[in-house]
């Protein structure tokens, strides 16, 4: 059975410090070579696909708000322009960048994901993000949270704390994929006619209103946008506990969930197999590789003046030491890994070549891409539009 593959992109990358090594060329950062040559070098290691990261507020050390650093990256690119930008420079690979529901409208996301899955042939994801920060709600003016005084999300597998507006934020979540969702099936498949002879370029009868009305948004539809190649673009999440958890089995295709063990990795799958059995579930590991890894982990950390922690486990240690960790984490139920490099572009050379090679190896990972859409490659269908007619 092949593992799915999968790659967190962000600047430069995980550690905070990352920027500072040899490898690293901080001024391309912002340059859609330095992105291009990333997303390529996934693409070689035959990944199923890469995430990008996004946030409505700079990165920052503090739980809510800005802080005061100048020694760390700050500043990201627009996630969905940037994959739409990276797609004609790849063929095979999937794209998923984040996209964050609170703040924003539905029909433009929806719009967004679906032309990213046209101009990239099928291979468009979303990985929907809810914000719950004070500092991010004050960009926009339009409501007040309450300022989030410690940190979200906890290492080590401890229960987030979860502010009072947390759970209204994921149920907007969930209303705001509902449209998205609706909106991709408002056009019919075969909506296009494009008959210059009589003509007509669309048939008004397979374009559908959605009519959504729920607490927190009415859209009344159809899209501007005809229906994405993968008829539904793959919708992500990440989750740390029971709430997410819920949303997730509710609302996406892929959870990416963060135990520190293979006993924790088969709870957790235990817990969600319980409200989903379809949804896939991917583990999230952040990654030092190379025979030097906990060295060049101790560097950073000393430049940064902090050991690193996160949500997710650490890793540190050579690709094939990482394969026996996947191999067991998937023996508990795990089905994919999102490996989170530590410094790009290194790790993720170390993931793309090393790490393949030795799960190739052992018989765990592919040796050419099998499907042209995001969907084949994860072994989802692809469904047909809620509004079509049965024959």
């Amino acid at each position: 059975m092949t593992l799915h593959l999968a790659v967190a992109l962000d600047g430069a990358g995980w550690h905070p410090a990352a920027w500072r090594e040899p490898t690293v060329r901080p001024d391309r950062i912002f340059s859609a070579r330095y992105w291009a040559g990333l997303v390529s070098e996934a693409e070689r290691g035959l990944l199923d696909f890469v995430t990008i990261e996004d946030a409505l507020g700079l990165q920052s050390t503090l739980p809510d708000g800005d802080d005061d650093r100048t020694d760390q990256v700050r500043g990201r690119f627009d996630a969905v322009l940037l994959a739409a930008r990276l797609a004609p420079l790849t063929r095979r690979i999937g794209l998923v960048p984040t996209a964050t529901t609170t703040h924003t409208e539905p029909f433009h996301v929806a719009i967004g994901i679906a032309t990213l899955d046209h101009v990239s042939g099928g291979r468009a994801g979303w990985q929907v993000k809810i914000s719950v920060r004070a500092s991010e709600a004050r960009h926009f003016g339009r409501r007040e949270f309450p300022p989030v005084d410690r940190v979200l999300d906890r290492p080590g597998g401890a229960e987030p704390v979860v502010a009072p507006h947390v759970r209204d934020l994921f149920a907007e979540a969930a209303d705001a994929v509902e449209v998205a969702r609706r909106l991709w099936d408002s056009w019919e498949d075969d909506a296009e006619i494009r008959d210059v002879a009589t003509g007509r370029f669309i048939d008004r009868d397979k374009l559908h209103y959605i009519d959504f009305t729920g607490r927190f948004f009415s859209v009344k539809g159809p899209s501007i946008t005809p229906r994405p190649p993968q008829g539904q673009p793959v919708v992500t999440a990440l989750a740390h506990a029971r709430l997410p958890y819920e949303f997730a089995a509710e609302s996406a295709d892929i959870v990416y969930v963060t135990p520190d063990s293979a006993e924790r990795a088969r709870a957790v799958v235990e817990e969600i197999r319980g409200l989903s059995s379809e949804l896939k579930i991917f583990a999230d590991l952040v990654v030092f590789l190379g025979e030097d890894a906990a060295a060049r982990k101790a560097r950073l950390d000393e430049l940064d003046g902090a050991e690193f922690v996160s949500d997710a486990a650490v890793f540190t240690g050579t690709a094939a030491e990482l394969a026996d960790v996947l191999l067991e984490w998937r023996r508990a139920g795990i089905q994919g890994f999102r490996l989170r490099p530590g410094s790009v572009p290194y790790d993720l050379k170390q993931i793309s070549r090393r790490l393949t090679t030795e799960l190739r190896r052992r018989g765990a990972f592919r040796s050419a891409y099998e499907a042209d859409t995001l969907r084949g490659l994860l072994g989802l269908p692809r469904p047909e539009s809620r509004y079509a007619e049965v024959p």
